[in-house]
């Protein structure tokens, strides 16, 4: 069984047992959050797909940990002009563990 879930603005494909980085969280590690918005289940028999979500379908994640993701460099200039600017960006996000999924 797999369900396609949206958090944070995106949407993933999950299955139970699998961990994934999401959008940052504001739930303290250890701690379990249901996610109601999910856009798709897929099971054995088929799958059914929402208008724009399914009907009484919840995902349950445990929140395992939170960080901060691979630093990017923003660098702008403009030629001939002397305008340098450097800025450095790291992404917070929530690692966390689906563990149910529920049709």
């Amino acid at each position: 069984m797999y369900a396609i879930i949206e958090t944070g603005g995106k949407q993933y494909r999950v299955t139970e047992g699998d961990v994934l980085k999401v959008e940052k969280l504001e739930v303290p590690e250890g701690d379990s959050v249901v996610i109601s918005k999910v856009l798709a289940v897929g099971t054995e028999t088929g799958l059914k797909v929402g208008t724009p979500v399914v009907d009484g379908a919840k995902v349950t994640l445990k929140v395992k940990s939170h960080g901060k993701g691979e630093k990017i460099i923003v660098f702008k200039y403009k030629p001939k002009k002397n305008y340098r600017k450097k800025q450095g960006h790291r992404q917070p996000y929530t690692e966390v563990v689906v563990e149910k999924i529920e049709a």
